[in-house]
């Protein structure tokens, strides 16, 4: 029994020794390389979204899970953006649109908010010097209740927008103040206007007249929406757009979200026999 005592013990050892070292990460990267690849195979032979939205969600429960401040979440979510945007290169998925601030958002503690608009002020500046934006000709547009953000971010986000106009390869967008019903106010509110000076006939106003007045007005309806952190629900987001899109919800928060999260989020809707961009 003693003998059975120590040898479980020097196994344990052994096993968290293997666990740790520099040769299992080696082989355990490598494996999920091959699977990423494999996987990869199997989505190309199947047309891939033409636009897929993001709910990123998490970093609040991540860093609160973590013992942090929540707001510290944010610091961990935010080069993920990077991340997702070479996942859709590497697949030719067109279109990402993510929700980056809500309307609602507003209400949250006023340091939170003050740290998200620094960060995403900070993001943006770092984008329009961000070689991969150029490279790949990604049009960038910011969507949602510009006049609410800071100026120095309306600012940032100007000088992004104006730099990539003429880009027509790629396209990110990402969503500040934004609120799903709050875009479709402004549009009744706009085509009201238009129909009062005489620009619009009532008769004329059918749903692509009504796209026309959304915020992604350029855009492709997404084919995909896609959630992180377990929660199953959209939240205010796209709620025009999203009529006939696939919905994914992963269990994992914002930060933590990986590679094989998204391809296996891209391989389920091609499952689910949809034909994107159709």
């Amino acid at each position: 029994m003693e003998e059975y005592a120590i040898s479980s013990n020097v196994a344990r050892k052994l096993s968290t020794m293997i666990y740790k070292s520099d040769i299992y990460n080696y082989v355990s990267k490598k494996i999920n390389e091959f699977r990423n690849y494999k996987l990869i195979g199997e989505i190309k032979r199947d047309p891939v979204p033409e636009h897929v939205a993001i709910i990123m969600d998490g970093n609040r429960r991540f860093a609160t899970d973590l013992g942090l401040a929540p707001g510290a979440g944010h610091l961990f979510g935010r080069d993920k953006v990077e991340e997702v945007m070479e996942w859709c290169f590497e697949l030719k998925i067109k279109n990402l649109t993510l929700y980056a601030f809500s309307t609602e958002n507003f209400k949250r503690d006023t340091g939170e908010v003050e740290l998200l608009m620094k960060l995403c002020k900070n993001e943006l500046d770092k984008a329009s010097k961000d070689s991969r934006i150029h490279k790949n000709q990604v049009k960038v547009r910011v969507i949602g209740h510009i006049e609410s953000l800071p100026k120095d971010l309306r600012e940032s986000a100007q000088v992004l927008l104006n730099e990539t106009k003429n880009y027509d390869k790629y396209s990110l967008n990402i969503a500040l103040a934004y609120g799903g019903r709050e875009e479709i106010v402004r549009a009744i509110r706009n085509i009201a206007k238009d129909v009062k000076d005489g620009s619009l006939e009532i008769k004329d106003i059918t749903e692509p007249t009504v796209s026309k007045y959304m915020y992604t007005n350029e855009l492709p309806d997404p084919d995909l929406i896609l959630r992180t952190s377990g929660e199953e629900r959209i939240s205010n987001f796209l709620l025009w757009q999203l009529a006939y899109s696939e919905l994914y919800f992963s269990d994992v928060f914002w930060p933590v979200f990986s590679k094989r999260d998204f391809l296996k989020a891209i391989r389920t809707c091609q499952q689910r026999k949809r034909r994107f961009g159709k």
